[in-house]
Order: C-alpha cells, then structure tokens, then sequence
C-alpha cells in the first residue's frame, strides 16, 4: 500500500512540475496552487517511505536551502538590473524541491536546471536572431527559469528515487 501512494506521490510530483513549466512558459508565472501542492507532496512521499532517503532534518534543510539560495541570488540580481531578474515563484519552486531533493540534492537540481536555462536561452537568441535578423543581448534575454529548474528537479529525483521505483515494480511483477 504505502509503496502505490509513494510512486503515486512521484507521479504528482511529476506532473505538476510539467503543469508549472507550461504555464511559466506561457506567463512567467508559478503560481502557488501548483507550488505548494508539489512541496506537500514531497513531504508525503518521504512520510510513507518512513524517511529512508532524508530524514526530517535534512528535508527542512534542504528546503532553506533551496529557498534560500535562490532568493539570495534573486536579491543581488534585482539590485544589479533594477528590475526582477528572477520570479519569487522560482524561489519558491526550488524551496519545494528541497523538500524533496534535501541540501546536496537541491544543489545539483538548481545546477543543473541552470545549465537547462543558458542552453534554453542561447537556442532562443539565436531562433530570434535568425528569424527577425536583428541584434540581441544576451543580458536583457528573457526566458522563464521555471523549466530549467523543473528538468534539473526531474534529473535529480530520478537519480535519487530510481531504486525505489525498480523497486516497486519489481514487487509487482
């Protein structure tokens, strides 16, 4: 029973990251009825895996951390441009993956979804570059971060939940 509603968590969690990268890539938005479904989720998960892959601690931890760092980097760049360079939702997307990625892993996650966004961003300047023949600049280049992070998420949970999904269904059949 708990090894359905622990894959059925993953499969939400899953979902719901797709939900918010097609409505970031349509507003640039993240809203919270998305959000903080994902971050309960994650907390569901690691209570009915009885807290194998993070305990409590590092579940909280790995929360401020995403959280935190994030908004730390968003604090610097909104002084640097003048403007929000990064969305509070974004802040609040990788808070609810340390959730379910804890410390190391919201690293790598926010590392990875990163890379996403820069390879995600050079392919678009370069798309608007051909089609409109006019220069850009890479620094005023805006593209929604929410997808990148999602990607970096999705790798990282993958990794760290892969034997537990073998798993489940190596019981099934």
């Amino acid at each position: 029973m708990f090894e359905l509603l622990s894959l059925l968590c993953l499969l939400i969690g899953a979902g719901l990251l797709v939900i918010l990268s097609i409505i970031d890539f349509k507003t640039y938005l993240l809203p919270n009825i998305y959000v903080a479904p994902f971050a309960v989720t994650g907390i569901l998960f690691h209570a009915v895996t009885h807290f194998y892959y993070l305990n409590i601690t590092d579940i909280l931890i790995g929360g401020l951390a995403g959280y935190g760092i994030l908004w730390i980097i968003r604090f610097f760049g909104n002084r640097y441009y003048g403007q929000d360079s990064l969305g509070l939702g974004d802040v609040k997307l990788l808070g609810a993956a340390g959730l379910w990625l804890g410390f190391e892993g919201v690293l790598f996650a926010m590392t990875a979804g990163a890379f996403v966004g820069l390879l995600h961003g050079l392919i678009y300047a370069i798309y608007k570059k051909t089609t409109t023949n006019n220069g850009f600049s890479l620094t005023r280049l805006m593209i929604p971060a929410g997808p990148g992070f999602a990607v970096g998420i999705i790798l990282m949970a993958g990794w760290m939940y892969k034997g537990h999904v073998m798993g489940v269904f190596y019981d099934w059949f």
